[in-house]
């Protein structure tokens, strides 16, 4: 059964709007930038890329542990460095995108802290980060939980005013996403019984079919998407 990746797909729908609506030639950083995935939405923008580097992908990071990619290539990224001494001025961008990284930050408002510094007055931080992760990339994956309180408590300490703050999904399109990778993870992981986890997840993606169209975001989502100005 092929996963259906909810989480993916609508955070990249996010993101290729919030960064078009960038003015054109506005200054952006991209904190860890890893492959440069969301690059292709920033051709109107000066745009820098940032990233420590340090993860090599299945055959260089704990490979048994987690979802890992097979390769990481991060040859092309500008800045290699820590995403809390990232070597820049004070008030360098107009924009910084931080996409999917808080998680593997050790102390990510350490991370907020940074990005103050770096962004202009009136400057914008885009953010997303899982609130509802499985691990990946380890062993450079610290925390997920990063809730909608989160932003709203640790932005607002560091002179940030919230633009948007939207969910990813729900906890019933995590669930959804989650049975479709049932099957496939108990083989993979030599569970006897994988066949009857196929069963299990045909059955829950009928049901998925006919439920009521409820939400339910104030239990779980995949995660938090914000737009956030430095005042």
């Amino acid at each position: 059964m092929k996963i259906v990746d909810i989480n993916e797909k609508n955070r990249q729908i996010w993101l290729e709007a919030a960064l078009k609506a960038l003015p054109n030639g506005a200054s952006l950083l991209d904190a860890g930038a890893g492959e440069l995935k969301n690059r292709q939405y920033c051709e109107h923008l000066h745009y820098v890329s940032q990233d420590f580097c340090q993860y090599e992908g299945a055959e260089g990071n704990a490979p048994e542990e987690g979802l890992q990619s097979e390769s990481w290539n991060t040859t092309r990224i500008d800045l290699v460095s820590d995403i809390t001494a990232i070597p820049a001025p004070d008030a360098s961008f107009d924009a910084i995108l931080c996409s999917e990284v808080l998680e593997h930050v050790p102390d990510p408002t350490l991370a907020l802290d940074e990005f103050a510094r770096l962004l202009k007055h009136g400057g914008r931080v885009i953010l997303t980060a899982p609130f509802s992760s499985n691990v990946h990339m380890a062993p450079y994956h610290y925390c997920s939980g990063f809730s909608k309180y989160w932003y709203e408590h640790h932005l607002a300490k560091r002179g940030f005013r919230i633009e948007s703050l939207t969910p990813n999904g729900d906890w019933y399109a995590l669930l959804r996403q989650e049975v479709t990778r049932l099957g496939g993870l108990e083989r993979q992981r030599g569970n006897w019984s994988w066949p009857f986890a196929y069963f299990y997840a045909l059955l829950g993606m009928m049901y998925f079919k006919v439920r009521a169209n409820k939400r339910a975001e104030d239990l779980a989502c995949f995660g938090w998407q914000c737009v956030a100005v430095k005042e």
